[in-house]
């Protein structure tokens, strides 16, 4: 981890600011794939959050990383559930005549 906090908030801002710049600049036909590739980004956050709260004694590490799991797995299934909810639209329809 970094000693210095001010580095480690100023990786933290770039990031944003990195992010924001690339998700801007994705056409709008490619949302759907750039979907499924974040809720695999929030599935390797699941197991770097899982590594956080197990690795040191610290109650605050303990229940961030506590936090991080939840919030991760939330978005992990909210992804999923919207995902199969988007397939489910282009199913041919059965006709019952």
């Amino acid at each position: 981890m970094l000693e210095n906090p001010a580095v480690a908030l100023t990786i933290l801002v770039l990031a944003l600011f990195v992010g924001i710049e690339v998700i801007s600049k994705v056409p709008p036909l490619l949302h759907t794939p750039l979907m499924s590739g974040s809720n695999a980004i929030s599935g390797i956050a699941i197991v770097g959050a899982l590594l956080a709260a197990g690795q040191e004694e610290r109650t605050l590490s303990t229940v961030l990383g506590f936090l991080a799991v939840v919030f991760a797995m939330i978005n992990v299934v909210g992804g999923f559930l919207v995902t199969n909810r988007m397939l489910a639209m282009f199913k041919r329809k059965k006709d019952n005549a």
